[in-house]
């Protein structure tokens, strides 16, 4: 029981969509290598998923033990299965997952070391701070989210390469899929919010809601689903992401919905299935990127032309 506690701590079930969504990126979208399986054989790219995924788990950790009177409100029954585990061994096993981090990326390269270590205090500084304050609070946690796929960016060299480049098209479509993921993760953010106001409230949490109230948090939810037509129009319209499109097409369907049931929600169980809807999406997303070019999973890829 005590391990089902700390998978459960950890969020176990998010890391293999995690580590999918890295590999994905990087095989369809960053990686400058023309076949799959060079990619997916890459020691150093192993190490920086690897390290990606114990950095997040590591953040589960820390967010849990800081917010686990206010979880024991909003998540009874989570809270209860994730409290067989002491909130020692919980700092052990973080304590224990930033130095393995620290020490595989220091195999890679002295960037990933300073990249890991700064990733690590901005998740505890989130954690500890900065998610108790409205809007900054959000907008930090939706960073923190895509920080990951960077981290791919900085070891494949584009980052120097899209700062004095900006003419090369290819870095706009990699901005183009960041912006949407950002603002799906901002949106659920949102939701979550909405979804925790009971306990955000008991636990002087200054978030949209409990400041502004819940009129308010559902317009600034309204505007990030209109600004997800910039993204997606830049991805369809003017750059070709092949048959991803049919994504994009079927996520617009889905946020239409999504706003209706959000103007109509007035309880945590309607806010909870709009989190899983934007969840769905999210994790969509995910698997639909292979549909960029699919031929690259059979018969490798001979340029990287999205």
């Amino acid at each position: 029981m005590k391990i089902i506690s700390l998978f459960s701590v950890v969020r176990g079930y998010n890391i293999p969509i995690i580590i999918l969504a890295q590999y994905l990126s990087a095989i369809f979208i960053l990686s400058p290598k023309t076949r799959a399986m060079d990619v997916i054989l890459d020691f150093n790219l192993f190490i920086i998923v690897l390290a990606s995924t114990l950095t997040i788990a590591s953040g589960y950790i820390i967010n849990s033990f800081y917010d686990s009177q206010k979880d024991l409100i909003n998540k009874p029954n989570k809270t209860m299965l994730d409290r067989l585990v002491s909130q020692k061994t919980k700092l052990h096993v973080y304590f224990g997952f930033n130095f393995f981090v620290f020490l595989i990326a220091t195999l890679v390269s002295w960037r990933a070391v300073f990249f890991f270590s700064a990733y690590i205090f901005l998740i505890w500084f989130y954690s500890h701070k900065i998610k108790k304050y409205p809007i900054i609070g959000n907008i930090t946690a939706a960073l923190l989210a895509i920080l990951p796929f960077f981290a791919i960016l900085l070891y494949y060299q584009k980052i120097d390469a899209i700062i004095f480049n900006l003419n090369n098209d290819k870095y706009y479509v990699i901005f183009a899929h960041a912006s949407f993921l950002f603002l799906l993760i901002l949106i659920r953010e949102m939701i979550k919010d909405l979804e925790n106001i009971i306990g955000d409230l008991a636990q002087n949490y200054r978030t949209i809601p409990v400041i502004l109230g819940e009129g308010f948090s559902k317009k600034i939810i309204t505007f990030l689903v209109l600004c997800t037509v910039i993204p997606v129009y830049v991805l369809i319209e003017i750059y070709d992401v092949g048959y991803m499109d049919i994504y994009f097409y079927s996520s617009f369907v889905i946020l239409i919905f999504f706003l209706a049931k959000l103007w109509k929600s007035d309880s945590k169980e309607n806010y909870l299935l709009l989190h899983n809807i934007i969840k769905f999406i999210i994790v969509a997303g995910v698997f639909s990127i292979v549909l960029i070019k699919p031929s690259v999973l059979i018969h490798g890829r001979d340029v990287l032309d999205i």
